[in-house]
């Protein structure tokens, strides 16, 4: 067939990523959560795996997601996308809840691009206090 370009659902797992690229899938949807649950990304750890492992692979986010924070997580992740449903069918508001899921990803995204900070274990004050006055 000419033409056909598979964009598999598939879960965080390497190998199986592995597997799926040298197939010929140019794009790669690892779930949050499983479909319809509103989970959001049960497995940060394995996602963030994934998406260093293959850093030029185009990744979406499908499915599992229930709230624009979830969306937001994922893009701050490095993901290139989210596809959703269920989250915004069963809002009491869908539109509304569209809405909100639209700025997040946007929000997400810049926040990504602002390139963050890394996480840090100790305690590191961005205003220094050596040398400086210490008032009671």
């Amino acid at each position: 067939m000419t033409g056909l370009r598979c964009f598999p659902y598939t879960t965080e797992d390497l190998v199986l990523a592995d597997r799926l690229l040298d197939a010929g899938c140019e794009v790669l949807m690892p779930w949050g959560a499983p479909i319809g649950t509103g989970l959001g990304l049960v497995n940060p750890y394995g996602l963030r795996s994934l998406r260093a492992q293959y850093p030029d692979v185009p990744m979406v986010i499908d499915a599992g997601l229930g709230l624009p924070s979830q969306a937001a997580q994922a893009m701050e992740m490095g993901f290139d996308a989210v596809l959703l449903n269920t989250a915004v069918a069963k809002a009491g508001d869908p539109v509304a809840m569209a809405i909100a899921f639209a700025k997040a990803i946007e929000a997400g995204k810049l926040a990504r691009n602002a390139d963050p900070m890394d996480p840090r274990d100790m305690a590191a004050p961005s205003t220094p206090l050596i040398g400086k006055a210490f008032l009671q």
